[in-house]
């Protein structure tokens, strides 16, 4: 356990950071980095069948300890960060014994982490903080799963007197493009179920996410002298700003929780001939799900009947909730939720407000909840990780291998 913190310094300080806009895989070159160096430390440690595939996905197995044949299981993990801020040169801070207070981030910038604000942080009064410098994201998400793996593999490799069954690891590139699974070898993974370390508070059991979609609204307008354009000038801009308007406005992200679907326009850009707006579509329920689909097209109809044929519009799905997948092999959850009790962690079961690898292999045959892996605030300045919670992460990913084991008869 006394490499986790190093492990994890090291992983965050290579810059990792995703790019939607590539259509390579991974979608930048500097993933490989830490990709290398995450195959040679998984040979130092004695780790068995690692691989590394022309996409950078890696995979390695710690082969069974016991005589009996149990089900081999899996844990995953992504090591890219997201595009939302900069992952370059990131500076960790290491808060010892945290008293509580603010922490000063970045003096000369007056960037400040405060639980006024983070309520989140009083729960680690007397802990070991890893935070920002106040100038990129940490990478957390999910460096710190990953190095929660990898800990967990050594421990296990260093005490043998742990049984276990075949246990199967694998990290991807590109998870925050949403790309994670798209090359994901299932069969080759060869495990019966796995489980994603991605969550954030210790704790965290997921089994729900959000069926998901993102929408491309386009208008074609026209341009006409503005003196002379009565009756004549289309004006994308406008007919773009009606299209929000029949919105519901209390339906966005930062209005809802729980498990409140919403929409969320996080790109415009327009002039009077072409505007265009890009929007994602997040609903636990597959009813509600396909209403909100259909609220975008009965809008675009409507918006065609006032101004004529100018607005047209795309969807196209991203992920579906896992639910329906990992409900009829409940007991993959029931282990987890065991492995925490047994280590005196309450287990928080709720539905992911995202997107997770685990949903989109649990439809590729690999049902796969989510765990904890303990960072907050996560794609931004203001992201941090408790020691202690990694920690914790690294003893439940041992008593589910454990329990796995245990419990075949």
């Amino acid at each position: 356990m006394e490499k986790l913190l190093p492990r994890f310094l090291e992983y965050v300080t290579t810059d990792t950071q995703s790019d939607p806009y590539s259509q390579s895989t991974p979608s930048t070159e500097k993933q490989w980095d830490l990709a290398k160096k995450l195959v040679m430390e998984l040979h130092q440690i004695g780790m068995q069948e690692v691989s590394i595939d022309e996409n950078a996905y890696i995979m390695a197995t710690l082969p069974s300890n016991i005589d009996k044949k149990v089900p081999t299981i899996g844990f995953v993990s992504h090591f890219d960060t997201s595009p939302d801020f900069s992952g370059k040169n990131v500076k960790p801070q290491i808060i010892e014994n945290y008293d509580g207070k603010d922490i000063v981030l970045n003096k000369l910038n007056n960037i400040v982490l405060s639980p006024d604000y983070f309520e989140d942080l009083k729960a680690y009064e007397g802990q070991t903080l890893i935070t920002t410098d106040g100038t990129t994201l940490l990478g957390a998400d999910d460096k710190a799963g990953v190095a929660e793996i990898i800990t967990a593999m050594e421990y296990l490799i260093k005490h043998p007197e742990i049984k276990h069954g075949k246990i199967r690891i694998a990290f991807t590139p590109d998870e925050e493009i949403g790309r994670g699974a798209h090359k994901f070898d299932v069969e080759k993974f060869g495990a019966e179920w796995a489980y994603t370390m991605d969550g954030s508070q210790v704790g965290e059991l997921e089994y729900e996410n959000f069926n998901a979609a993102k929408a491309k609204i386009t208008i074609t307008g026209k341009s006409v002298h503005p003196g002379y354009a009565k009756n004549k000038m289309v004006n994308a801009i406008g007919i773009a700003n009606d299209y929000l308007t029949h919105l519901p406005p209390s339906e966005v992200p930062e209005h809802t929780t729980g498990r409140e679907g919403f929409f969320h326009v996080h790109k415009i850009k327009g002039e009077i001939e072409k505007a265009e707006i890009d929007l994602i579509i997040r609903d636990h329920d597959a009813v509600h799900f396909q209403a909100r689909k259909d609220l975008l097209n009965d809008i675009k109809e409507k918006l065609n009947k006032k101004y004529g044929e100018f607005v047209s519009l795309t969807i196209e799905n991203q992920y579906k909730n896992m639910r329906e997948k990992v409900e009829p092999v409940f007991h993959i959850v029931e282990i987890a939720e065991e492995a925490m009790k047994s280590l005196q962690i309450e287990p928080i079961i709720k539905p992911i407000r995202g997107g997770t690898d685990g949903s989109q292999l649990s439809f590729m045959g690999l049902p796969c909840p989510n765990i904890f892996a303990g960072g907050h605030n996560f794609h931004g300045k203001y992201e941090y990780v408790p020691l202690e919670s990694m920690e914790k992460a690294v003893m439940v990913i041992v008593k589910i291998c454990e329990l796995t084991a245990s419990q075949i008869k």
